[in-house]
C-alpha cells in the first residue's frame, strides 16, 4: 500500500467555501470536498491549490478525486519554495476525458511544494475536489515515460485519439502503433505489450498480427492498450465500413460553382452551363432523367433513355445553358429489365428577381405571386410548410361546442362532482360532428384533491374564465400528477404485413411525396406512418457515437441506431409515388438506412377533446425551500416543495384536441403536455408562472412537446426553465407561434437526441438549437431541421451533420453554444443565418403558409 504524502499536510488555495476548506482536499475523508468560491472561479477560469510536504521528497503519481466541475484540463507543478515553478504534468481534456477519478504518472520529480492548478471551462459551475493524492511508485523507472501514443498505415497517414478509418467491405488495412514519450521522443516500442481488439468484431475482423479486414457495412471501435515501463496509455480509433452492394447506384453533380451542400441553397448564376450528372451503378441498367420547372411541373428537357455498365462511371449532360430564372428539378430514374427499381432527384435554382426585395431573404421569400417560394439545397431539403400543425390539421377554427351539463363547485373535495360530469358526458352518443358536448364549469374554486380524467372522444371541459374573478381547479393534497388527465386507450398499432419499402435513393426534407416499391396495397384516406431509419453509420456520420464523457460525474450514454415515425394520411397515389398531407421533416437516405411506409389501425386514439377557459392552481408547503442555482453563498432561495400537482393538462393517444384560454400557477413541471402518440393539438391563449420546484432537470417546462403536428400560439410563460420545449426523437413538424417567455432559468429548445422539424415563430425568449453533447445523460444533437423566424432575445443555431437548421431575422443576442469550447474543441457549424438583427417580411411564415395552403380563410383562423 503507497503512502499518500499529502494527507494532512498544510494547503493553500485561491479561494475556499465554508464547509469546503482547502484542508479537506487532504484530510482523507471522502465525504469532505474543497470548493473555491464562485468569484474565484469566474475571475479567470482558473483555481488552485498548493500542498507543503514540508520536506523535499520525492513523487511521480497523482490521484485526483472531484465531486463535481466542469474542467478543461489540469496542471500539475512542482517547486522547492514555493516562488519557481516546474511542469510535472499537465492533462489537456479536449484529448482525455476527466472523470471522478485521475490518476496520473509522471517522470519521478523531488519537491517540498506541489500545485494543483485547474482550468473550467464553465465557471457558472460549482467545483469540488474530494482529495488530492500525492504517492511514489518505486516500480516506475526514472527518466521519460510513455507520455501518449498513436496509429499510422502504410501510407503515412496517422491517426490520432477518436479518428475514423474508411473501409469499403472486403477491404483490409493494417496499422502501427506508435508512441511519444514524456520527452518528446519517439517511444521505442519494441519492449512495450501492446493489445488491439475490435469492439465490433462482426464488422471488423483482426488477425494475429493486427491487420484489420472489413466483413460488413457498419462501425467498429478498435481499442489499443500500450503498456510500456509500468505507464499504459490508450488510443480508441473509429472504421467506417461501406458496402456499395447495399445500393444500386451512386449519384453525384458538379459543376464549378454550384454549392453542394447539405443545408445551403443550390443556387446558380444565370446563363451558367447545367450541372454534370454522375452515376456509378452496381449493376448493369437503364437511366432515364428529366428536368422540370420545380413549381410549375413544366418539363424542361427529357434526355435520351441511356444504358450503363456496372461498376462503371457515367456521366449525363445537359444541353445549352441555364438562362431563366427557375426553380429546377433533374429528376432520375433507375431502371433494371424495364422495372423501375431507384428514383433521386438534384435541384438548383436560378433566382427570382422578387427574392432580393427589400425585407425578404433570398431562400425563403414572397413570389409575383404573392406566395413563398422555397430554395431548397442540391438534394431538395428546404424549409418545410409547418401550416398543417394544430387542431384539424391545421387552419381549422377551434369549435364551440354546446354546453350539455352545468356544475357548480360543492364543499370540499371536487374531484368526484366533475368527474361524474366528465363521464355522464362520455356516455352520451357522439354527434354527427363527432362531439358529445361541453361539461361548463360555473364560476367559483373548486378543490380537486384526485386527478379529472377525459377518456372518452367529444368530451370538453369549460370554465367561465381564467381571471380570478372566473373558474379555479384547485388542486389540493401531496399526490404527483397531472389535474386533468386525457388518454386513449392505446396507441396506434403497426400493420406490418403492409410495409413497402421506400425506393427513392433520397427523399428530402421538406418533401410531402415519395416512392414505394409497391403501392398497391394503400388507398387514399390511409392513416401511415412514414419511417425514417437511421443505421450506425448514420449516428457516426453525426459524431453520436462519440459524445464526451460528462466532465467529472460521467453517466453519458453513446446513441444506438433509430427511427423516426411520421405519422401520416395519404392524399394521392400516381403509380408508385405516394402523397402524404404533411411534409416529412427528416430526410430519408439510403446509405443511411432507408426507410419504409406501413399501415397502422387506430382504435384505441380518441379525438375532438377541448379544455377551456378555466385555472389551474396548486397547493404547496412554502416552508420548503432550495439555494439558488449556483449555490453561492448570499444567494436567495426560493420556493423548492415538489409533493404536489406537477402537470396541468397531460394529453395522450390522442387525434384533434386543444387547450385555451387556461392560466396555471405553482406548477413544477408543465401547464400542458403533449405526449407522443398525440397529433393535431393546439394550444393557445394561455399562460404559466410562479412555478414550485427545485431548479434542476426535469421540472419547469411549461409548453412540453413530445407528439406531432402541434401548435402553440399567443401563449406566456415566466420562469420556466425550458418555457417552449420539443423532446426527443419527435418527428414533427410542430410550431410555437407569437410565444413570450420570461424569467428563463434555461432555454427554451429541442432538448434532446434528434428531434426534427419544429418553428419558433416570433417567439420572444432564449432559444438554443445545437449539440448539447453530454447535458443530460448525451443529449447530443437535440434538433434539426428547425426554423426561427423574427424571433427576439437570445438565439443559439447550429446545423447538425446530414440535416440544417435556419435561423431567419432573428433581433437581439447571438448567444453563445456549449460546444465548441476547451473540453471538446470539435468545431460545429453555424446554422443558415439571414438578417441576423433585422425582422424579414413576411411578419409570421406559419401564417403566410397557411395562407399559401388554404388561402383568404387563414385570416379567420383565431
Amino acid at each position: 500500500m503507497h503512502v499518500n504524502l499529502a494527507l494532512q499536510r498544510p494547503v493553500i488555495c485561491s479561494s475556499e467555501r465554508m464547509n469546503g476548506e482547502g484542508s479537506h482536499a487532504v484530510d482523507g475523508e471522502a465525504g469532505t470536498f474543497w470548493q473555491p468560491l464562485s468569484t474565484d472561479r469566474k475571475d479567470d477560469n482558473r483555481v488552485w491549490i498548493t500542498v507543503d510536504l514540508g520536506s523535499t521528497v520525492s513523487f511521480n503519481q497523482i490521484i485526483l478525486k472531484f465531486a463535481s466541475g466542469f474542467i478543461s484540463g489540469y496542471q500539475i507543478a512542482y517547486s522547492q519554495d514555493n516562488l519557481i515553478w516546474q511542469e510535472a504534468y499537465r492533462k489537456d481534456a479536449s484529448k482525455e476525458d476527466i472523470g471522478r477519478t485521475n490518476k496520473t504518472i509522471f517522470p519521478r520529480v523531488n519537491a517540498r511544494y506541489i500545485k494543483l492548478e485547474a482550468e473550467l471551462f464553465d465557471p457558472e459551475r460549482d467545483f469540488q475536489m474530494v482529495d488530492f493524492g500525492i504517492y511514489e511508485i518505486p516500480s516506475i523507472p526514472n527518466g521519460p515515460l510513455l507520455a501518449s501514443v498513436y496509429a499510422s498505415n502504410a501510407e503515412g497517414d496517422t491517426f490520432e485519439q477518436w479518428d475514423t478509418l474508411a473501409l469499403v467491405k472486403g477491404g483490409s488495412a493494417r496499422l502501427t502503433i506508435k508512441g511519444v514519450m514524456t520527452d518528446r521522443t519517439a517511444a521505442d516500442l519494441t519492449r512495450a505489450e501492446v493489445v488491439t481488439t475490435c469492439m465490433n468484431p462482426e464488422v471488423v475482423v483482426l488477425d494475429e498480427l493486427g491487420a484489420m479486414t472489413a466483413l460488413k457495412s457498419g462501425i467498429a471501435q478498435v481499442k489499443s492498450h500500450v503498456t510500456l515501463q509500468g505507464v499504459t496509455q490508450e488510443i480508441n480509433l473509429y472504421v467506417d465500413v461501406d458496402d456499395p452492394s447495399e445500393r444500386i447506384a451512386d449519384l453525384w453533380l458538379t459543376h464549378p460553382s454550384l454549392v453542394m451542400e447539405i443545408g445551403q441553397p443550390a443556387l446558380l448564376a444565370a446563363d451558367s452551363e447545367f450541372p454534370v450528372l454522375h452515376i456509378l451503378a452496381t449493376e448493369r441498367m437503364s437511366v432515364k432523367s428529366t428536368l422540370i420547372n420545380d413549381l410549375t411541373g413544366e418539363v424542361i428537357i427529357f434526355l435520351p433513355e441511356r444504358e450503363v455498365e456496372a461498376n462503371t462511371e457515367c456521366t449525363f449532360m445537359i444541353p445549352g445553358y441555364a438562362s431563366q430564372a427557375a426553380h429546377y428539378q433533374w429528376r432520375i430514374e433507375l431502371l433494371l429489365n424495364g422495372h423501375v427499381v431507384g428514383y433521386d432527384a438534384f435541384y438548383f435554382t436560378i433566382l427570382d428577381p422578387a427574392a432580393s426585395e427589400e425585407g425578404q431573404n433570398q431562400i425563403v421569400y414572397l413570389n409575383q405571386n404573392g406566395k413563398l417560394a422555397y430554395v431548397p439545397d442540391y438534394k431538395g431539403n428546404r424549409v418545410i410548410d409547418f401550416s398543417n400543425a394544430g387542431y384539424g390539421g391545421g387552419g381549422v377554427p377551434l369549435p364551440d361546442v354546446p354546453i350539455v351539463l352545468t356544475i357548480e363547485p360543492i364543499e370540499g373535495d371536487n374531484t368526484a362532482h366533475i368527474q361524474h360530469a366528465l363521464d355522464r358526458i362520455s356516455a352520451l352518443p357522439l354527434s354527427p360532428d363527432g362531439f358529445r358536448g361541453a361539461v361548463l364549469l360555473r364560476k367559483g374554486i373548486y378543490p380537486i384533491s384526485g386527478q379529472l380524467r377525459i377518456r372518452a372522444s367529444g368530451v370538453v371541459l369549460r370554465g367561465e374564465g381564467a381571471d380570478e374573478k372566473g373558474t379555479l381547479l384547485y388542486a389540493t393534497g401531496t399526490m404527483k400528477r397531472s389535474v386533468i388527465d386525457i388518454q386513449g386507450a392505446s396507441a396506434p398499432e403497426l400493420l406490418t404485413e403492409t410495409a413497402a419499402s421506400i425506393t427513392d435513393l433520397y427523399v428530402p426534407s421538406g418533401s410531402r411525396s415519395l416512392h414505394v416499391e409497391d403501392s398497391s396495397g394503400f388507398r387514399l384516406g390511409d392513416t401511415v406512418k412514414v419511417l425514417r431509419f437511421g443505421n450506425e453509420r448514420w449516428i457516426h456520420a453525426i459524431g453520436m457515437d462519440s459524445i464526451r464523457i460528462r466532465p467529472v460525474t460521467g453517466g453519458t450514454v453513446q446513441w444506438s441506431p433509430f427511427e423516426l415515425a411520421f405519422d401520416r394520411v395519404i392524399t394521392q397515389i400516381d403509380g408508385s409515388c405516394i402523397t402524404l398531407d404533411a411534409p416529412i421533416a427528416n430526410a430519408i437516405e439510403q446509405r443511411w438506412g432507408a426507410g419504409a411506409i406501413v399501415k397502422y389501425e387506430d382504435a384505441g386514439r380518441i379525438e375532438r377533446i377541448g379544455v377551456e377557459h378555466l385555472r389551474i392552481d396548486v397547493t404547496y408547503d412554502p416552508s420548503v425551500k432550495e439555494t439558488s442555482m449556483d449555490g453561492n453563498e448570499g444567494s436567495a432561495t426560493y420556493l423548492a416543495d415538489e409533493n404536489h400537482a406537477i402537470t396541468g393538462v397531460y394529453i395522450d393517444r390522442v387525434k384533434h384536441a386543444w387547450v385555451r384560454n387556461v392560466a396555471g400557477f405553482h406548477l413544477q413541471h408543465a401547464l400542458v403536455q403533449v405526449e407522443r402518440d398525440t397529433k393535431w393539438t393546439t394550444v393557445q391563449d394561455c399562460a404559466v408562472s410562479d412555478f414550485i420546484s427545485i431548479i434542476t432537470g426535469g421540472r419547469r417546462y411549461s409548453f412540453h412537446l413530445v407528439g406531432e403536428l402541434a401548435l402553440v400560439q399567443r401563449v406566456y410563460s415566466e420562469g420556466a426553465r425550458h418555457a417552449f420545449t420539443v423532446d426527443s426523437r419527435v418527428a414533427g413538424p410542430n410550431v410555437f407561434f407569437d410565444c413570450k417567455s420570461k424569467q428563463d432559468y434555461n432555454t427554451s429548445e429541442p432538448h434532446h437526441r434528434w428531434s426534427v422539424g419544429c418553428l419558433f415563430d416570433n417567439v420572444n425568449g432564449r432559444i438554443h438549437i445545437q449539440d448539447r453533447a453530454w447535458l443530460g445523460s448525451g443529449h447530443g444533437w437535440a434538433g434539426a431541421n428547425y426554423v426561427t423566424w423574427n424571433t427576439r432575445n437570445e438565439l443559439v443555431s447550429q446545423q447538425p451533420p446530414t440535416a440544417q437548421n435556419y435561423a431567419f431575422g432573428h433581433v437581439g443576442k447571438k448567444g453563445k453554444a456549449l460546444l465548441p469550447n476547451a473540453y471538446d474543441p470539435r468545431p460545429k457549424n453555424d446554422a443558415f443565418w439571414d438578417s441576423f438583427g433585422t425582422h424579414v417580411k413576411p411578419r409570421s411564415l406559419y401564417l403566410q403558409q397557411l395562407q399559401d395552403r388554404i388561402g383568404a380563410e387563414a385570416d379567420e383562423v383565431k
